[in-house]
């Protein structure tokens, strides 16, 4: 058989026809009947499928019956995914910023400081460049004018920017000093001489992030004021104010004493932080 005869032989079974009947089992009456071939059974079982893929397709993208199928994710899903992103990410930094919040209050605690990261104006804002420290000396009015604004200001903390607004140190305790500060020999304090059970008050307004007691340096409390400003007080008898406690300036809060190992007589150990950077009480504070 040659190939020609094959196809017309395959093209005649293709368009060959056949009836369909649907009878009633009872009475055998011809219900109804419609007339087919192989063609057209192919071309309506391909339309078929390929109607279904489209609805089924259209069905998987456009409508949420896409969620019950595996692998595929809902819109409000992934908008709660990227929320918790966000959040997450700004938990990092806030968490960021409470290390070193608390690396700052670990250093009041323990005494210890990079010398390289203090300079002459740490505590008064942006760093002034040596040339324009000369510039200013070489001009004899400005020089007198500074003395001034010095002697008017010995005793404000606060950078010049912030001049307007009314912020003062209140004594601790009164007393003589017997150990000043020091940078050179990490003494980043002042120890003010008085006697035992000598009230101890905040230097201003401010909240207690610190109360405890410390094998080396007995009671500590250390306050958290405005403007980045935070006050260490140690070597106390007792303490008056637990962590959390808001307090104002000239409250009492604890007691003067001579607790703890690092001491050798009744005297308030007081250190004064600025923005992380230790500070010398003694220029911003009269403790006579």
């Amino acid at each position: 058989m040659t190939p020609r005869n094959s196809n017309k032989k395959f093209a005649k079974k293709l368009l060959h026809k056949y009836r369909m009947v649907v009878l009633n089992e009872d009475t055998f009456e011809e219900r109804f009947s419609f007339r087919l071939t192989r063609l057209n059974v192919f071309v309506t079982v391909g339309l078929s499928a390929i109607f279904l893929v489209a609805i089924t397709t259209i069905l998987i993208a456009f409508t949420p019956l896409r969620e019950y199928i595996p692998g595929y994710s809902s819109p409000q899903l992934k908008e709660r995914a990227a929320n918790l992103a966000y959040v997450s990410d700004s938990l990092q930094n806030v968490l960021r910023l409470n290390d070193q919040y608390l690396s700052s209050i670990k250093n009041a605690l323990t005494g210890e400081l990079d010398l390289d990261q203090l300079n002459r104006d740490s505590i008064l804002g942006a760093p002034i460049s040596d040339a324009e420290y000369e510039e200013i000396n070489r001009i004899k009015a400005d020089s007198i004018l500074r003395e001034e604004v010095e002697q008017e200001d010995k005793y404000n903390i606060l950078p010049t920017a912030t001049d307007n607004v009314n912020f003062s140190l209140f004594p601790p305790v009164k007393g003589s000093i017997s150990d000043e500060y020091s940078i050179e020999n990490k003494h980043y304090a002042v120890d003010v001489v008085t006697s035992r059970n000598s009230p101890i008050k905040s230097v201003a307004d401010g909240r207690v992030i610190f109360a405890e007691w410390t094998a080396e340096t007995g009671y500590v409390i250390i306050i958290e004021h405005s403007y980045g400003l935070i006050s260490v007080y140690k070597h106390n008898a007792s303490i008056s104010k637990s962590q959390g406690d808001m307090v104002v300036a000239g409250e009492v809060i604890a007691t003067a004493g001579n607790t703890g190992e690092l001491t050798t007589g009744p005297h308030l150990h007081f250190e004064l932080w600025n923005e992380g950077n230790p500070v010398d009480p003694s220029e911003y504070i009269d403790f006579n």
